[in-house]
């Protein structure tokens, strides 16, 4: 979908959104919802609740953005970025378990689930693993095969989806630095998140007019990019969102969401 600057082309910006839990709240939401076009909801495993389901889906639909469903492993206390060994078949019942959960609130809030984007140390091992990917596409399918799945381009998650029939929506990150096979760098490294809006916003830029994205050595891996993710619970977040926004909008294209009803 993206594309030189000036000819028209359209990409979309995301954010993980809803990710409290109880009194407790995770980021800016409303800030963030006034810039993105996509915000991956919480589905009250990594965090989020049903209240909070609500109340994202229903300010996301007031401000003409879209939602997706964006679960994770059920690991409240370290943000489902800690790996859980599951058998594939309690992947497949925990992914449909969540997008149905979200799918019942936003019907509440009057809005609807146009995707499915895996949470942390899930996504991460459905990049790498086969049986992981196979096992979140399958209950995507299961639930409703007609919605698209947020992937990263070229690996085990991209492949999946495509096997089982699912449309696939290419990311990259805004603010996360890459390893040379394509794979997003570990958190527990220095250099894995990137914390200055104006180097943020130029490299995603960058990387959009070029289609690829840059590895910590300065490889270009080429790409399909569709959505550029900012990371809604990073200091900060409001700041890199607004600055990647208008230099996307500077660079000459248009934003708006990659999936809708």
């Amino acid at each position: 979908m993206t594309g030189a600057a000036g000819d028209g082309k359209v990409i979309d910006l995301n954010a993980d959104l809803g990710e409290g839990f109880g009194p407790y709240r995770i980021g800016d939401d409303a800030a963030l919802l006034d810039i993105v076009t996509s915000a991956n909801v919480a589905c009250g495993f990594h965090g989020g609740d049903p209240v909070i389901m609500v109340a994202t889906a229903a300010a996301a639909k007031g401000r003409g953005v879209a939602i997706g469903a964006h679960p994770g492993f059920e690991d409240r206390r370290g943000f489902g970025r800690r790996p859980i060994r599951l058998s594939e078949a309690e992947i497949e019942a925990e992914v449909a378990y969540q997008i149905g959960a979200l799918q019942a609130c936003a019907a509440l809030a009057g809005h609807v689930v146009t995707y499915v984007k895996a949470h942390g140390a899930l996504a991460n091992l459905s990049n790498r693993e086969d049986g992981v990917a196979g096992a979140i596409a399958r209950a995507v399918r299961a639930v409703d095969r007609a919605l698209p799945v947020t992937v990263m381009p070229g690996l085990a998650a991209e492949r999946a989806a495509e096997r089982a029939g699912l449309r696939t929506i290419r990311e990259i990150y805004a603010d996360r630095t890459y390893d040379e096979d394509g794979q997003l760098a570990d958190r527990s490294l220095p250099v894995a998140v990137i914390h200055d809006p104006p180097a943020v916003a130029a490299r995603v830029v960058r990387m959009a007019a070029a289609g690829v994205i840059e590895t910590l050595s300065g490889r270009a891996i080429p790409v399909s990019i569709d959505t550029v993710c900012v990371h809604g619970d990073a200091p900060g977040a409001v700041a890199t969102a607004r600055a990647v926004r208008a230099a996307l909008e500077d660079g000459g294209y248009r934003l708006a969401p990659f999936a809708t009803a």
